[in-house]
C-alpha cells in the first residue's frame, strides 16, 4: 500500500441542513459502522465532519433530542475537519492524522480531489496501512542488513587474502627453509639406505658361503675382510650420532612446516562465521607465525603470555585481527626494535596488548585509523581497510578496542574479549 487511494472508501456525504436526528439514524446503519464520523459537503467541497461520539454526546444529554434533534448539524459538526489529497501517500497522511488529530480519537478523515470531496478515510484502516508499509520496510531493512553483512563478510575475506597475498613470498620463505635442510638430509638418507642395502648383500653372501660345505677357509676370510671394510667405511661416513641427528633435524623441519601450514589454513578458511573455544594465546602464536617473515627483519618479540580461559569467538577472524596488529606495529618501526605482546585474563575478559616501539601516531590521525580507506602508506602498501576490519570483528564479538600513541615513542592497541561471547 502506497498512497491514501487504495484507503478511501466512498461515502455518500451529508448536506449542512440534514438534522441531527436524522444522522443519527445513519450512524444506527451497519454500512457506516466503520467510520467514526461521516463528512458534510457543500456545493461538492467539504466543509466539516459530524462526529459518532457528538451525536451521541447530544442525545444522551437531558431532553437532547427534544431540544436539538431538530436542529441542522451544521450547528454541531466540526468545521476543521481532516482532509488529506488523493494522491498523498499513507506515510504522509498518518504524519498529517498525527499531528492534528484530537484524543480521544473521535474523528475519520476527509478525502479530496484537488479542492472537491471524493470519498473517507478511516483512521483504523490508516493505522493498519501504514502497519503493513513498516512490515514491508522492516522485512526489506532485514534483507538489506542480511546482505551488507554478507558483503562485510565478503569485504572481510578479501582483505584477509590481500594481506596473505602480501606474505606469500614470505611464507614460502619460511617454508622453503626447512624443506630445504629436510630435502638435503633425505638425500643423505638414501644414499645411507645405499650403503645398508650393500651391507646387507654382504652379509647374505656371507652366511651362504658359510652354508655352503665346499667354502675354504680362505674365502670365508676374505669375505670377512671385506664385510668388516664395508662396516669400518659405513662408520665413518655414516656414524650413529650424525644419522640420529639427521633423523632429528628432519623431524623438526617436518614439524615446523606442517605448524606453519596449519596455521595458514586456520588464517585463510572461509568459515569466519564458525564460533569455537579458542586459546587466544595460540591465536597469536598462529599470528606470529603467519606474519614471522615481515616481523622477523623488524623487530624482536617479546611474548608475556599469561593463564587464559579459552574464548568463544571466531578463531578465523580473530587471527586476522592478531595478524593485523603485529604486522602493522613491525612496519612501524624504523631500523629494528620491539614488539611486546602481553596477554591477561580477569574475571570477564581476556586482554591482549600489542606494543611497539615505532614511530607512533600523531594525535590528529588516531581518531580516524578505524575509517575505512584511510591509510598513511603508500599507494599500493595498504587498503585503509585492515583496522576497520579489526574494529569491525571485535565489536562483533562483543569486546572492546583501546589505543594509546605518543609520536617517536611508539603504540599500544588493547584487545578485550569477553570470555562468553556476546552475539550481535
Amino acid at each position: 500500500m502506497k498512497n491514501i487511494s487504495e484507503l478511501c472508501v466512498s461515502v455518500e456525504p451529508l448536506k449542512p441542513h440534514f438534522r441531527v436526528v436524522d444522522v443519527g439514524d445513519i450512524f444506527l446503519d451497519q454500512n457506516y459502522n466503520r467510520f467514526l464520523s461521516l463528512p458534510v459537503v457543500r456545493d461538492g467541497r467539504p466543509v466539516g465532519t459530524i462526529s459518532r461520539t457528538r451525536v451521541q454526546q447530544v442525545f444522551m444529554s437531558r431532553f437532547g433530542r427534544e431540544l436539538h434533534g431538530n436542529k441542522s448539524i451544521e450547528e454541531i459538526m466540526n468545521p476543521a475537519p481532516l482532509v488529506v489529497a488523493l494522491g498523498q501517500s499513507v506515510e504522509e497522511a498518518s504524519q498529517y492524522v498525527t499531528r492534528n488529530i484530537a484524543f480521544p480519537v473521535t474523528e475519520d478523515f476527509i478525502v479530496t480531489d484537488g479542492d472537491g470531496y471524493h470519498g473517507m478515510g478511516s483512521v483504523i484502516d490508516l493505522i493498519r496501512g501504514l502497519e503493513g508499509q513498516l512490515v514491508s520496510q522492516n522485512q526489506s531493512l532485514a534483507q538489506a542488513y542480511m546482505k551488507l553483512k554478507a558483503s562485510q563478510a565478503h569485504l572481510v575475506q578479501s582483505e584477509k587474502m590481500a594481506s596473505l597475498g602480501q606474505m606469500v613470498a614470505g611464507v614460502a620463505h619460511e617454508i622453503n627453509t626447512p624443506l630445504g635442510y629436510v630435502q638435503n638430509n633425505m638425500e643423505i638418507a638414501r644414499d645411507a639406505y645405499g650403503k645398508i642395502a650393500a651391507l646387507n648383500g654382504a652379509y647374505d653372501a656371507l652366511y651362504g658361503l658359510l652354508q655352503s660345505p665346499e667354502a675354504s677357509e680362505a674365502a670365508v676370510n676374505e669375505h670377512f675382510a671385506r664385510l668388516q671394510h664395508m662396516r669400518e667405511e659405513f662408520a665413518e661416513v655414516y656414524p650413529q650420532e650424525s644419522m640420529e641427528g639427521l633423523f632429528s633435524d628432519s623431524l623438526y623441519g617436518l614439524r615446523q612446516i606442517s605448524e606453519i601450514v596449519v596455521n595458514l589454513k586456520n588464517f585463510s578458511r572461509i568459515d569466519q562465521a564458525a564460533v569455537d573455544n579458542v586459546d587466544i594465546n595460540e591465536c597469536v602464536i598462529s599470528a606470529l607465525t603467519i606474519g614471522n617473515n615481515v616481523i622477523k627483519h623488524k623487530a624482536e618479540v617479546i611474548r608475556d603470555f599469561g593463564v587464559l580461559p579459552k574464548v568463544s569467538c571466531s578463531p578465523s577472524q580473530i587471527n586476522q585481527v592478531f595478524l593485523n596488529l603485529v604486522t602493522n606495529a613491525a612496519q612501524a618501526i624504523e631500523g629494528y626494535g620491539r614488539i611486546m605482546i602481553k596477554t591477561v585474563a580477569d574475571d570477564q575478559y581476556v586482554h591482549v596488548v600489542v606494543r611497539d616501539n615505532g614511530k607512533g601516531i600523531p594525535p590528529e590521525n588516531v581518531a580516524r585509523i578505524y575509517d575505512p580507506f584511510y591509510t598513511t602508506k603508500p599507494i599500493g602498501e595498504g587498503t585503509g581497510l585492515g583496522l576497520s576490519i579489526v574494529f569491525g570483528i571485535i565489536k562483533d564479538h562483543g569486546g572492546q578496542i583501546q589505543v594509546k600513541s605518543e609520536v617517536g615513542k611508539g603504540t599500544a592497541f588493547c584487545i578485550s574479549l569477553p570470555i562468553k561471547r556476546v552475539l550481535n
